[in-house]
Order: C-alpha cells, then sequence, then structure tokens
C-alpha cells in the first residue's frame, strides 16, 4: 500500500552521512546515547514503550522493512511469490541469516514470532483474522495460505511503531502468553546483559554476524543497515539539565529527547546539532480504564472528554511556541491523510467547567476516587497527567494523582484490578504520530475488549468501522470511513486527544548518519 511519504525533507538540521575516516580512534566507535527512559521491559511485544522499540530495532530485524514514505521492502525476506489470486504467499528468508546465539534463523522461528506478534498487535490481528494456515515446508520458506487476499501482508510485517513484529529464536517463545525476558534477536546489534545496570545503564555490541542486505532504500528499517560503531552505551541520566551539559562537555553524544527549555541554550553549542528524527511528532493520550467505575459509564467518559482543554495541556508541556505543537488535534496524527475535523468541536470548543459539572452529575457520578497514574519519570508523561488531573478536578471529579517511576507505572498500567486493589482510573501516555498514522496502527481506537491496549475499551462499532477501513476500494473511501471513526471516537470516548508536538533531540555533531522515524544505531558515524 503507498503513502504519502513524510519523512523526506524532514531531515532539515540532521548532519548527513559524513566521508568515513581512514583511521577511528578506540573512542570514536563507541556512542554514549541518553534516551528517554529505560527499557524496563526488554520484550518488544510486551509493550509499547518507546525504550523497548528502540531496543527491538537495534537487536532484531523483520521480514520486512519500511522506507521514509512507510512502503514495505524485504529485510530478512530475500522476497516473496503471490498465487492462487493472493491467497497463497510464499516468503523466502535470506540467506546466512543467525541469531546472536549462533544457531541460523528457520523459517519455523519466523513462523512462531508473527503468531505471538499477531496475538497483540492491530495490524497482525487483521493478518491473523484472515490466515487459514501459516507454515514453514523448509528451514527457508514461509507460506501464509488466506481466506482472502491480504495485499498488505508486507506492510504488517514490515511494521516498525509499537509492537514490531520480530522475529526471535523459537525456543524462546514456546508459550506466547509468557513475557521473553532474554534478549536474543539477528539484529545489528546483540544485548549486553551482563554489563547492564538497571536506571544506570544498558550495553550492546556489535553483531560482528550480522550481514546487512545488499539492496533497497537505506531509509527508516528498510535497505541495507550498515554497522560503524563497535558498542553503544545507553546511560540514564534523570535530570535534563545534567543530560544536557554532558552533550556539551562530550561525555554523551545523543540526547534522545532534548528539555524543550533546553533548546535555545543547545543551539547556541557550536559542537550541538538541534533537530529531529520524528518528523511526525508525538501525540498524547489520556487513556481511561473502561473496566472499572466510573469510566465503565460512557456518560461520564464524554464529561472527561469536555474538560480536556489540549490548548493548556500543550502550552503547560511545550511552551508558548506554536511551532513545536499543534492543538485541536482529533484522533489521527495532523500530517495524515485521515487527519480530519469530523466533530472537532469536542476538543477545540471552549471548556465550560460549571456546566460540566452539572452534566457530571446527571450522568451518574457520584464522588468515586479517580486513580490517576502519573509516570514521574518522563516530563512528556508527567506533565501531562498534572495538567489533565486538574482539569478533571474542575469538572468535579475527586482526582487521586498516584506519582509512580515508569517501570511501576508499565507494570500498574496492565493490571485490571479494581482502584482499591492496586488497579488505576486514568493515565496519560505518548505514541509517534506514525502510531495513529491510520487506524491500522492506531491502538487507541481498538474496541476489543480485553484484547484491546490497556484501558480495555469495547466498541462493536470502532471495530466494524476499522474493518470496513480495511476493506475499502480506494483512499476517498477510505476517508469518509475515517471522519465516521472520529465522530464513534467521540461517543465511545475510548481514549481523549491530548494533542501533537515535535520531539527535538540533540546530538554532538561529528555524529552523522542519522536515519529517520526512530532512534537507529545502524548507519550512524561518529567522527
Amino acid at each position: 500500500m503507498k503513502r504519502r511519504s513524510v519523512l523526506q525533507g524532514a531531515a532539515a538540521g540532521i548532519a548527513g552521512l559524513a566521508a568515513p575516516c581512514l583511521a577511528q580512534s578506540q573512542a570514536s566507535r563507541v556512542l554514549r546515547f541518553r534516551p528517554n527512559a529505560d527499557a524496563t521491559i526488554i520484550d518488544p511485544i510486551w509493550t509499547t514503550a518507546y525504550s523497548t522499540r528502540h531496543l527491538a530495532l537495534m537487536c532484531y530485524d523483520t521480514l520486512y522493512g519500511v522506507d521514509d514514505a512507510l512502503n514495505p521492502h524485504p529485510q530478512m525476506a530475500a522476497g516473496h511469490v503471490v498465487e492462487d489470486d493472493g491467497k497463497r504467499w510464499r516468503i523466502t528468508l535470506r540467506e546466512g541469516l543467525r541469531f546472536h546465539d549462533g544457531e541460523p534463523v528457520r523459517a519455523r522461528d519466523c513462523v512462531a514470532s508473527i503468531r505471538r506478534w499477531g496475538r497483540v498487535d492491530t495490524f497482525g490481528q487483521l493478518l491473523m483474522a484472515v490466515t487459514e494456515e501459516m507454515s514453514a515446508p523448509s528451514d527457508r520458506e514461509i507460506v501464509f495460505r488466506l481466506r482472502t487476499p491480504f495485499p498488505m501482508l508486507p506492510n504488517a510485517l514490515g511494521k516498525s511503531t509499537s509492537f514490531v513484529p520480530v522475529i526471535m529464536p523459537e525456543r524462546l517463545i514456546t508459550d506466547p502468553t509468557r513475557q521473553v525476558t532474554e534478549v536474543v534477536g539477528s539484529g545489528p546489534f546483540r544485548f549486553v546483559a551482563g554489563e547492564r545496570v538497571s536506571g544506570v545503564r544498558t550495553v550492546y555490541e556489535r553483531f560482528r554476524d550480522y550481514v546487512p542486505r545488499a539492496d533497497g532504500p537505506a531509509q527508516f528499517t528498510a535497505g541495507p543497515k550498515q554497522v560503524h560503531l563497535d558498542r553503544v552505551e545507553w546511560q540514564l541520566i534523570p535530570d535534563p539539565p545534567t543530560a544536557a551539559a554532558a552533550l556539551v562537555q562530550g561525555e554523551i553524544d545523543w540526547y534522545e529527547d532534548l528539555f524543550l527549555d533546553l533548546i535555545p541554550r543547545m543551539r547556541r553549542e557550536r559542537n550541538i546539532v538541534v533537530g529531529s528524527f520524528n518528523p511526525a511528532g508525538s501525540m498524547g493520550i489520556l487513556r481511561l480504564n473502561h473496566l472499572q467505575p466510573p469510566f465503565d459509564n460512557p456518560a461520564i467518559r464524554r464529561v472527561a472528554l469536555a474538560a480536556i482543554d489540549q490548548t493548556e495541556v500543550l502550552t503547560g508541556l511545550v511552551g508558548n511556541d506554536r511551532s513545536l505543537w499543534t492543538d485541536g488535534v482529533g484522533v489521527f496524527a495532523p500530517d495524515s491523510p485521515m487527519a480530519n475535523d469530523a466533530g472537532i468541536e469536542a476538543v477545540k470548543a471552549p471548556r465550560d467547567y460549571p456546566r460540566l459539572r452539572r452534566d457530571l452529575e446527571a450522568a451518574g457520578y457520584r464522588g468515586e476516587r479517580i486513580a490517576f497514574l502519573q509516570a514521574t519519570t518522563l516530563l512528556t508523561m508527567s506533565q501531562p497527567s498534572a495538567i489533565a488531573a486538574e482539569q478533571m478536578r474542575r469538572a468535579g471529579f475527586n482526582i487521586d494523582l498516584i506519582a509512580v517511576d515508569f517501570g511501576v507505572w508499565l507494570q500498574r498500567r496492565a493490571s485490571r484490578n479494581p482502584v482499591d486493589q492496586n488497579g488505576w482510573s486514568a493515565t496519560t501516555t505518548l505514541l509517534p504520530g506514525f502510531d495513529l498514522w491510520d487506524p491500522i496502527p492506531h491502538l487507541a481506537i481498538r474496541g476489543n475488549g480485553l484484547n484491546a491496549w490497556p484501558g480495555w475499551p469495547t466498541s462493536a462499532e470502532l471495530e466494524r468501522l476499522r474493518e470496513a477501513w480495511v476493506a475499502a476500494p480506494d483512499t476517498d473511501t477510505r476517508r469518509t470511513i475515517a471522519r465516521q471513526i472520529q465522530l464513534q471516537v467521540w461517543q465511545d470516548v475510548p481514549y481523549i486527544p491530548l494533542g501533537r508536538w515535535i520531539d527535538p533531540t540533540a546530538y554532538r555533531r561529528n555524529l552523522t548518519g542519522m536515519r529517520q522515524g526512530a532512534a537507529l544505531f545502524y548507519d550512524l558515524r561518529k567522527g
């Protein structure tokens, strides 16, 4: 499926590829990176955390990759053949693929990995729903036998947003419902478990048996993944000014999510580049727990929607520079062809808190405690939580703002227990704009109950519209359905949009070769 290019041209401010040095010191082969959070969960099928996705794109590989226009290209796959009027796909693996433990990558590893991914991912669930049989007739051949044609199969297997369909050894996933606690991939870097210090440092080393593919566009997760670094060290520096000082002094090379107040200072530093590798920005999300009172009541959820002022949230988080954020944002990322203004007054109309108090009482709210989780480790999560919680208080909600670190937040958000048993009612998070590009990757609008993203909304109509979007014959029909999806979201309120902001990143000027789309470490050179 062809999509409009959104990455091309977005690399302004990102240094281009540099000519390789004839001799490099050992220090130039080690890159020190300050991530936005620790990868407390190392299983990329277990969480949507950015840091875990970064780990996945370093240590694992996928059958297909995507270019800067989000079009798929073979990656681990050498290619494929489509037969039986689109209902049979034969995918052949490239020769010489090996896992980090030295074992060859076999087709049965791919089948097991895809089945596990297909249980949790929105795109994977679509693919599995039309798959009659998936098999590995030989070590290098994967066969999909489909009930109906699914031309977007390479798009699904090349997905690069949350829940990346990574390939891991079959032996690690004999029980697909259990979390994998060992990182064994076939990607350009290997995870050095013995040097990990939780909350302090994570280390990756070049996988010397990795063989980049020889062709394809070197964009995003597609094409040859050339490794010019021997070692990447993630340094967890909690204090933003301290991290900025470390960057200026050359103690780290790359600061992933530059604290917005520090942009002017960093732009004055001649050895520092301020840019962005995520041109679609980040989308703020207020997630409500549909399993527990009071947000099991759709009327109460609609009052919460009417209480949230995106402009206030974004100003509090990013500041007054409107070039860095977009308010009045609906269900889809602003740059997406699916973005629309259907019912947009739901997020753009002036907030009337006295009226909302009356509406809340009429909806049946009786002062139940709202356990509002706030991940304090990340400003882009903690600040929106504080602002949204205050807005909900104005509307009459009894808010208990519970401050926890990111690791605890991840664990507690997964709990379906009642509030008085360590459960939760509401929380804020964020996803890359590409995750909200259209209905396929958009986790927050799924209405499939206990199989949905934490919050677990049930909406047969949202599910029906999503299926209709996938089956639509053309872009105009998809845009019409996208409008219907947005209108349904305002009724069901599976989540509340908080707007979009641009993610600045900062790095030493001698770091070149940065790809767009995510924090990627192949192709990078440190001069």
